[in-house]
């Protein structure tokens, strides 16, 4: 086709091959499953888009089944961030053959500062198109929810890649995890994550990998998903202060969400819960999965109003040691009270001298 350059690496040993030269074995304390066919490899980099002229970031390469593939674009470059030092010898020989430019860094991603791997000259203003810059990975399935939600805070504070711009991610799960982060109000998957993802990213499950086609096999399917994150997110808010509230409303799932909201504020101070509910006008009846994005951020907002006016707020921990405490003092009255209504009726009759232990 006139004007498109096809790249063609030149003939090397498969994925399988590489495997077996370099003795390489699927380590199960790194979560390490290699996925060898080169068709979903191929598929998974065509779900992330256009890549023409981009410069990837991959995370994990492992053997460099997913690296071909990226390879195979007309990127601008590839940098490839490896922390198994067994697969830099079969990374370096893709490198050689490669005929624009990859980089191999040896680190720990849940520690690497991705911002010293992007030039100033992919730059992008927020409001602007994403950049030219696209993070791709087959994250191992135990560093996979905890990078995901560092990466949200980055996007959130526009730091790290997202210094450069929306820069977009497509990244592997497990399927249960990918279907939280997609999952809409009123269903069983809707969670803390789910409402983490979508209030900063358009989010959406590109596809599903069966666990039988990766080495060694997995007992579970995984997800394929791509995140752009949005011009303006659903809750403006700090991200530490809107996942707090989230975390917390999520903590009772099956309950009102009022007990979930109880745990913001110190016991005396409760008149604050009642606050919270009808100044942000959601029902204090409702289940965490029911609550509507726009009513998660009036919840923030109320908050958030009420941090600046106590900021000691946001620092209570009610699972302290003292809190838990007095928590469990409470309670033990509670049932001591209930006990007494059943054995005396109304609670002005009781005995003076009942002990509480």
């Amino acid at each position: 086709m006139a004007g498109v350059r096809l790249t063609r690496l030149p003939p090397l040993p498969t994925i399988s091959e590489i495997i077996r030269i370099y003795r390489l074995q699927a380590k199960k304390k790194l979560s390490q499953n290699f996925l060898l066919d080169m068709n979903l490899n191929r598929k998974l980099v065509k779900k992330a888009g256009k890549l023409k002229d981009n410069l990837v970031i991959e995370v994990g390469p492992g053997p460099g089944g997913i690296t071909r593939a990226i390879l195979e674009k007309d990127i601008h470059s590839l940098v490839a961030i490896e922390k198994d030092r067994r697969f830099l010898p079969g990374l370096q020989l893709l490198a050689d053959a490669a005929d624009k430019e990859m980089r191999i860094t040896q680190g720990d991603i849940m520690d690497f500062n991705l911002e010293t791997l992007i030039p100033d000259e992919f730059k992008k203003p927020w409001e602007a198109n994403p950049p030219n810059i696209h993070i791709i990975g087959n994250l191992p399935f135990n560093v996979s929810t905890p990078l995901i939600i560092k990466w949200l805070q980055a996007i959130s504070e526009k730091n790290g890649a997202w210094k450069y711009g929306r820069t977009p991610l497509t990244l592997t799960f497990q399927k249960e995890v990918a279907d939280r982060m997609v999952s809409p109000i009123l269903t069983d998957h809707r969670c803390r994550l789910s409402v983490m993802c979508q209030h900063l990213c358009d989010v959406s499950l590109q596809f599903v990998i069966p666990g039988k086609a990766f080495t060694p096999q997995p007992k579970v399917d995984v997800g394929v998903v791509k995140f752009t994150p949005l011009i303006k997110p659903l809750i403006d808010l700090p991200f530490k202060l809107v996942e707090k509230l989230i975390r917390h409303i999520f903590q009772y799932r099956q309950k009102k969400c009022k007990h979930g909201a109880a745990t913001l504020f110190p016991m005396n101070q409760q008149d604050l819960v009642t606050e919270l509910f009808d100044r942000s006008g959601v029902s204090p009846d409702s289940r965490s999965f029911m609550i509507t994005m726009e009513e998660f951020n009036r919840l923030c907002q109320v908050y958030n109003d009420i941090c600046d006016r106590h900021p000691d707020i946001f620092m209570y921990n009610f699972r302290s040691a003292e809190n838990a405490k007095a928590i469990r003092q409470k309670n033990h009255l509670q049932v001591v009270q209930f006990e007494k209504q059943i054995l005396y009726g109304d609670p002005s009759d009781f005995n003076k001298d009942f002990c509480i232990d």
